[in-house]
């Protein structure tokens, strides 16, 4: 007897389709899963062996032999289980296996038959929809695979309730979508006293989905002011959650099937390695980058981070994909982030003032920033050197001016982008490239001669150019022009960090 269920394999974001094809054959009793399966799926025998023990019922004095198709493509995970489970259920004539055809199953199970979480049932859910069938899956997850839209999602808390609603003994409810959390509220623009040069940038970049840089000594504000962008950045359309809600699915941070509008905000310690950060590890995660898709990546030291570390970003940060290069399989995740990273200006962090200072100073400054590369500084498109924060400026009153008002201006540009971009693959004007580039971001006559001038005496790479245009269409968004002039590209030109001299 050969029964045959479908379940599916994930890679990156994509699910592929694979068959569990389960067979009695006689012969001395054994259990053989095959199919290029890792550890995890192994050792589901086990726990497929319990689970079934637990109902009551003993597997046939057989050889069982697992198939999972295609044999080449690799399998990794427990939510093989649930499959392998109903398979065998389906060949020993317990449940009908003409009616699991119609569904594609995953979910971990216990040793008591209960059904528990396994990471990746949204895209699980999404794939059944295309394929046009139904899913079976844990009931913690039901919330969750039901955003998939328009498909039939059997959620069940134990194989033993599985198999009553197969058997129309006790139908199980259908599971209605997770709430959409509110935006988290966090801290407020009239919190930071002062640095007005670095508010403003920050304003441009979350208007245009920038990167950005802020330089300054310790206390000056800088990891304030990156935490209060997620405040100030528009809520996630619908589409958008969903992309970011794939990638949480995936990496097992979904809980309770809520989708949330507030753009991620990722925030890792300097020590972290080149996997935790861009993905990989013996079982490929998604890394940070990948987690703070469509929202904000804030690394804060960054010349403490390792060199290698933050050359892993350069892809990433370009392409908005980082591709984990594996010998069997190449795993990709969306990383269309925006970087704002922090920095003091040396290693004791006080530069500019001689009563603070080290004694290596400026070379000390020189050593400490060089740990950046160029390369990565020039995928960078704002540069903001911020002084330290003096007892004037703390005992001020706190500006009239906060993160409401700075996401009002942030929303109209984003809706100027949106209407822009509506027949291209770019969200903001930081994706905008090539010939759409050359399309929304040339500037006026006066402007151009000033990036030119400009472009030659800072010595301007390339990229460099373009990321100016950019941020010029930004500011001019920001201000309402429809063209951009030369008092854009000037500020624009402000921010541009200029190239050492030989």
């Amino acid at each position: 007897m050969t029964a045959i269920v479908s379940t599916v394999a994930y890679l990156g974001l994509e699910a592929r389709p694979v068959e569990v094809q389960v067979q009695l054959i006689p012969g001395l009793p054994a259990f053989n899963v095959v199919g290029l399966a890792d550890k995890a799926v192994a050792e589901s025998r086990e726990r497929v062996r319990g689970a079934v023990a637990a109902m009551g019922l003993a597997l046939p004095p057989k050889r069982i032999v697992v198939n999972l198709s295609p044999a080449d493509l690799p399998k990794e995970g427990s939510h093989f289980d649930l499959p392998i489970a109903l398979g065998l259920l389906a060949a020993m004539g317990v449940v009908d296996a003409e009616t699991l055809a119609d569904y594609v199953i995953v979910g971990e199970l216990g040793l008591d038959g209960r059904i528990a979480a396994s990471p990746g049932v949204l895209l699980a859910a999404l794939h059944a929809s295309e394929q046009g069938k139904g899913l079976i899956c844990p009931a913690a997850q039901g919330a969750e695979a039901a955003w998939a839209g328009q498909i039939e999602v059997v959620a069940a808390p134990d194989l033993l309730a599985l198999i009553n609603h197969f058997k129309g003994h006790g139908l199980l409810a259908t599971p209605q979508p997770g709430e959409a959390e509110d935006a988290a509220i966090g801290p407020d623009l009239r919190q930071v006293k002062g640095q007005e040069t670095a508010k403003r940038a920050l304003e441009i970049a979350a208007a245009g989905g920038h990167n950005l840089l802020m330089i300054g000594p310790p206390g000056a504000g800088k990891s304030l002011l990156a935490a209060c962008l997620p405040g100030i950045l528009p809520p996630l359309d619908a589409a958008e959650a969903l992309e970011v809600s794939m990638v949480q699915s995936v990496a097992g941070t979904l809980t309770g099937g809520r989708l949330t509008r507030t753009r991620p905000f990722r925030s890792p310690h300097h020590s972290a390695s080149m996997a935790a950060l861009t993905g990989g590890g013996l079982k490929v995660k998604p890394g940070e980058v990948s987690l703070a898709h469509l929202g904000v990546l804030f690394l804060d030291e960054l010349p403490e981070f390792q060199r290698a570390v933050l050359e892993s970003l350069r892809q990433p940060l370009e392409g908005g994909t980082v591709s984990v290069a594996r010998a069997n399989a190449h795993v990709t995740f969306p990383a269309r982030v925006q970087l704002v990273a922090a920095m003091n200006p040396c290693r004791c962090g006080h530069l500019g003032d001689a009563a603070l200072a080290c004694s290596r100073a400026p070379k000390c400054a020189a050593d400490y920033q060089a740990k950046v590369s160029g390369p990565l500084l020039d995928r960078i498109d704002l540069h903001v050197e911020m002084p330290a924060v003096s007892a004037a400026d703390l005992v001020l009153p706190p500006p009239a001016e906060g993160s409401a008002e700075v996401a009002a201006r942030v929303a109209a540009a984003r809706a100027l982008q949106a209407a822009r971009y509506t027949d291209h693959a770019a969200r903001t004007n930081a994706e905008a490239d090539g010939p759409l580039l050359d399309a929304v971001a040339t500037p006026d006559e006066a402007g151009m001669a000033l990036l030119r001038q400009a472009a030659t005496a800072m010595r301007l790479t390339a990229r460099g150019y373009g990321r100016v245009l950019r941020v010029a269409r930004t500011i001019a968004d920001l201000a309402g022009a429809s063209g951009i002039g030369r008092i854009h590209v000037a500020e624009a030109l402000s921010y541009r960090r200029q190239a050492p001299r030989n």
